[in-house]
């Protein structure tokens, strides 16, 4: 579902990405986890089509980044924690315009509304315009926009932030649900618990490098470490250590 190789980008003098490689395969909810800085945006953006890398290619469910990004748009669903939406729309209006842009007929849509609606419990969000929602409210149907079209791969990137207990559990407990051989889920985040709670796998990212990648049960006893947070510190150390 995801392979990539050799990926790298710079900005001038700086390099974001150094030669990262890694595959994750349908059915997993990946994490993706590292510091500020580390290069998980630039990562995430150059599989979304937003940037160019320098070298090294990345395959969206075997379609380059770089050749065919409009074909890969189409597979990806994308949410950050700074998505807007339209003020004066309703969350029923937003869902139907983006499945529009998918190609959805209106009978598939409003029956993935009715699906979206249950999984995220969006009640009266629906039928409520954007401007007046909680920062909970609007990332619920942030999210729900991102998967209306049933993408291949959906990309969260600090989906969880700013959300309150209630609507971070319902955000976990839909991306739990909605693991499916055929869908691939990015999980990238820098609360360990929750990666710990849904993901597969993690990559921790360091400098721009990849420093590990393995089960949650194999890096804490590749670390000697009872919690992935701590595991996380000893191998950013570790990887310190290495470049002084």
């Amino acid at each position: 579902m995801l392979d990539i190789q050799n990926l790298t980008k710079r900005y001038g003098d700086f390099t974001a990405l150094r030669g990262v490689s890694f595959s994750a395969r349908g059915g997993e909810i990946f994490g993706l986890l590292g510091p500020n800085g580390a290069g998980k945006t630039t990562l995430l953006r150059t599989l979304a089509t937003l940037l160019r890398p320098t070298s090294g290619t990345a395959l969206v469910g075997g379609l380059d980044v770089q050749r065919e990004p409009e074909a890969v748009r189409r597979r990806l669903g994308v949410v950050n924690g700074g998505m807007g939406l339209p003020a004066r729309l309703t969350g029923r209006e937003v869902l139907r315009s983006f499945a529009g842009f998918y190609d959805l007929p209106p009978e598939r849509t409003e029956q993935r509304i009715a699906e979206l609606d249950q999984l995220l419990e969006l009640g009266r969000t629906l039928d409520t315009r954007t401007g007046d929602y909680s920062t909970g409210m609007k990332q619920k149907v942030v999210i729900a926009r991102a998967v209306i079209h049933s993408p291949a791969v959906l990309v969260l990137d600090e989906a969880a932030s700013g959300l309150d207990i209630f609507a971070r559990r319902t955000l976990l407990d839909f991306v739990n649900s909605s693991r499916a051989p055929n869908r691939l889920t990015l999980y990238s985040t820098h609360v360990m618990s929750e990666a710990e709670e849904v993901c597969d796998r993690v990559a921790i990212l360091h400098g721009g490098q990849l420093i590990a990648l393995d089960t949650i049960p194999a890096i804490l006893e590749r670390t000697g470490q009872r919690t992935l947070e701590r595991a996380f510190f000893e191998l950013i150390r570790g990887a310190d250590a290495r470049a002084s």
